[in-house]
């Protein structure tokens, strides 16, 4: 089935390797947007929001191309994990992320001339416990420094996860079943 062509307004390369391995053609126009949570947002509020606001600022360079935003974040209880700030930062998500189950939404919002859709993905992810040897190894890898709850369940941190429950691509950083279920439902103009 054919999808309309895409504007990601994302830098990342997880995104970009996802969409290219569904088929999905793509332009990257990455958007500049304030990721601050708003006091007292939930979560899956907040990255909602957060994927529409990236969609809507690039909309208008899209040329006719259908937008879309994107965010992830990782929630463990009430507390909601971004990107880490600097390598203490790292330590102290993976210390709360060590022997428990935590939940990834990823949030996706695509504007066409039909106007804005969205949809909010949440896996379960469980991890085993991480001595504190491995989580200093795994920080000074470098990889957990632009990921959501300060890792890659696609990289090294793969040997931390010890049951998923959902869609694997949304921990990576963007549900292509739900992407290409909003892609399906935009008219071709």
């Amino acid at each position: 089935m054919h999808l309309p062509r895409v504007l990601l307004a994302s830098a990342s390369p997880r995104r970009a390797e996802l969409l290219t391995a569904a088929g999905i053609v793509f332009d990257v126009m990455p958007a500049d947007v304030d990721e601050r949570r708003l006091p007292g947002e939930p979560p899956a509020v907040y990255c909602s929001r957060l994927a529409r606001m990236k969609a809507e600022a690039v909309a208008g360079q899209a040329g006719g191309r259908v937008s879309l935003g994107a965010d992830t974040i990782v929630v463990v209880g009430e507390d909601v994990f971004g990107k880490p700030l600097d390598g203490p930062d790292a330590i102290r998500m993976l210390r709360r992320l060590s022997g428990r189950r935590h939940d990834v939404l990823t949030a996706v919002a695509v504007v066409s001339g039909q106007g804005v859709t969205a949809a909010v993905e949440r896996t379960s992810v469980e991890f085993s416990s991480i001595e504190e040897e491995e989580i200093a190894w795994y920080v000074a890898s470098g990889e957990p420094m632009d990921k959501a709850g300060a890792y890659a369940i696609q990289g090294l941190a793969s040997r931390f996860v010890t049951r998923i429950d959902g869609s694997y691509s949304n921990v990576v950083g963007l549900p292509v079943a739900a992407v290409c279920r909003l892609l399906r439902d935009v008219d071709p103009q």
